[in-house]
């Protein structure tokens, strides 16, 4: 079997050399997501809520693409600017992982790749039925 790699065109990929996912045997693997639109600017400034349901938008668009669903993720990792904005940020998580949360944790780190990005989320996910862990 094959490594795919999935790509969301985003400019970071190309400047720092990754891929959005990678997926290989039911496996797959969300790179640091932050929200960034179809344009490449940030989205949200200054808005946690919005910025987290941004970085959630693209990384199950990513998982779509591996065949996967937020059903099928196990563990999210949160990194964040301010863990003040843990309430703000958890509602747009729960919105999205509410009826199967995955293991998760919350980080607070003194800055991201750009000053306007307060929230980056990475993935792992098991696609349910590939035979690997459901």
């Amino acid at each position: 079997m094959t490594l795919k790699r999935v790509s969301s065109g985003a400019p970071w990929e190309s400047k720092v050399g990754y891929c959005r996912a990678t997926c290989h045997a039911g496996h797959v693997a969300v790179s640091g997501t932050a929200a960034v639109g179809d344009d490449g600017k940030v989205v949200g400034v200054g808005d946690p809520y919005t910025q987290t349901k941004r970085c959630l938008e693209i990384l199950l668009q990513a998982l779509s693409e591996c065949g996967a669903a937020a059903s099928d993720v196990m563990r999210t990792r949160i990194f964040v600017t301010n863990i003040d904005d843990w309430s703000e940020i958890g509602r747009a998580h729960v919105e999205v992982f509410g009826e199967s949360p995955p293991a998760t944790s919350m980080v607070e780190v003194s800055r991201l790749i750009h000053p306007d990005m307060v929230v980056e989320i990475e993935a792992d996910a098991v696609i349910a039925g590939s035979g690997d862990g459901s």
